[in-house]
């Protein structure tokens, strides 16, 4: 009786061709984030037990996460000398002896809109925009407020308690950068030049101080690795909280959303699209309390338009606008300057809208897109310089391009850390505009 033929369970290979080792679905999903068919890091597989290990390991400080967190506490104490020096070399009276309280650099600008909701609420007695002379407050959003009146019952300090909100949540938004640096970029230390270029913007100054866009950051990070792992509660809950302090969260609301109907295949995935409309929760509660107070659906609007010349005007009427006011000689040289930024920051937001619309990251050009179409879309450009601190997908970009020519780095602190410098005094020294 002839043998049975032993059957080989090794794959037919063809002549010539080399075999390549399979790559494992976890790295290659990190390598394409917004593939819609990229699987969930979060989701459990065969044998596996459910979240409770990932969120684990998502807590769990990694290496490049303490190396970051270290710039971070760096920069910050670089920006703290930098706030000493300023209150003794540009105090208000060149002819006094003494610098004033050591937390006076700081309480600047917004954050008197800030601290006056926070300790008085946004109509104290019956004041309100029918009231001369109305500060407008009603145009920020309740957020950090809420959460600076709430730090307060345990920092007696106003201005403490809002530099130790901006000073926690930058540290979390700093680690959250570096994660989705290297989300896009693995295996190339992403996270750490990222952060570096982030932290060195020429608007840093505001990640320090008592202002919004480090609180916004610790929400909108998180919860836009949240989405890329395909947990939509988690995301949807902090883009929420998110919308409670800027109107950006928005923009991020409906980028993330973009992304689930780019990347849900399952029904599993579809029965978590209710909660995307929990992002617009917040604005509308919000909305909702301005007109019992006040009777006007669009108080907030009227409040941008009043306080900050935010009417509606064509992209190219802002352009002209603010070109004017940068190089029309029509304004003191400290608001030309600033006219100026604008320009220049509306400029790389265009470049970086183009360069996402190239490389097809339709959710990340979603949020620039509704960002720029919204600051430059007024009477003139403001706060544009500071919106780039929103802007993630700018800081990865340049990670790339470091990645590709190292010389970048020392390039970009050469040019731009001076920059930096110039804007902090100018804010600390209390001449930000004019």
């Amino acid at each position: 009786m002839r043998p049975a033929r032993r059957v080989s369970r090794q794959p037919h290979r063809q002549p010539g061709r080399r075999e390549c080792p399979p790559v494992p679905a976890q790295r290659s999903a990190l390598r394409h984030p917004l593939s819609p068919h990229a699987p969930s890091e979060d989701a459990p597989g065969p044998g596996s037990s459910p979240q409770a290990p990932a969120a684990r390991r998502t807590l769990r400080l990694t290496a490049v996460d303490r190396e970051v967190l270290w710039l971070y506490l760096l920069t910050r104490t670089g920006i703290w000398i930098t706030a000493y020096c300023t209150s003794w070399l540009f105090p208000a009276d060149r002819a006094t002896r003494d610098s004033g309280p050591l937390l006076a650099p700081f309480r600047q600008w917004d954050w008197t809109h800030y601290l006056d909701i926070a300790r008085d609420g946004y109509f104290p007695g019956r004041a309100g925009p029918w009231v001369s002379g109305w500060d407008n407050r009603e145009a920020f959003f309740p957020g950090f407020p809420l959460l600076l009146r709430a730090v307060h019952t345990v920092v007696p300090y106003w201005t403490a308690s809002g530099l130790l909100i901006s000073f926690t949540a930058g540290a979390v938004a700093v680690v959250a950068l570096a994660r989705i640096a290297e989300l896009y970029l693995p295996g190339t230390n992403a996270g750490r030049r990222t952060v570096l270029f982030f932290l060195l913007s020429p608007c840093a100054i505001f990640l320090a101080v008592g202002y919004t866009e480090a609180l916004f950051l610790a929400f909108a990070l998180p919860a836009w690795i949240a989405a890329q792992r395909r947990n939509w509660p988690l995301a949807a809950t902090l883009t929420a909280l998110a919308a409670t302090v800027r109107i950006s969260g928005l923009f991020l609301a409906a980028a993330i959303a973009l992304h689930f109907l780019l990347t849900a295949r399952s029904r599993r995935h579809w029965r978590s699209f209710p909660w995307l409309v929990l992002p617009a929760l917040p604005p509308a509660l919000y909305t909702g309390f301005l007109w019992a107070r006040t009777g006007d659906w669009t108080a907030w609007q009227h409040a941008q338009e009043r306080g900050w010349y935010r009417t509606f005007h064509t992209p190219w009427e802002a352009w002209a606008n603010t070109w004017h006011g940068a190089f029309g000689h029509t304004m003191t040289t400290g608001y030309a300057i600033m006219f100026q930024a604008e320009l220049l920051a509306m400029v790389t937001g265009l470049f970086l809208l183009a360069l996402l619309l190239r490389r097809r990251r339709w959710p990340e050009a979603v949020y620039i897109g509704l960002t720029l179409w919204a600051l430059g879309t007024s009477y003139w450009y403001m706060s544009v310089p500071r919106a780039t601190l929103l802007w993630w997908p700018l800081w990865i970009a340049l990670a790339a391009a470091a990645r590709r020519r190292p010389h970048t780095v020392t390039a970009y602190v050469c040019l731009v850390a001076p920059l930096t410098t110039v804007f902090a005094i100018t804010f600390l020294s209390g001449r930000w505009a004019g």
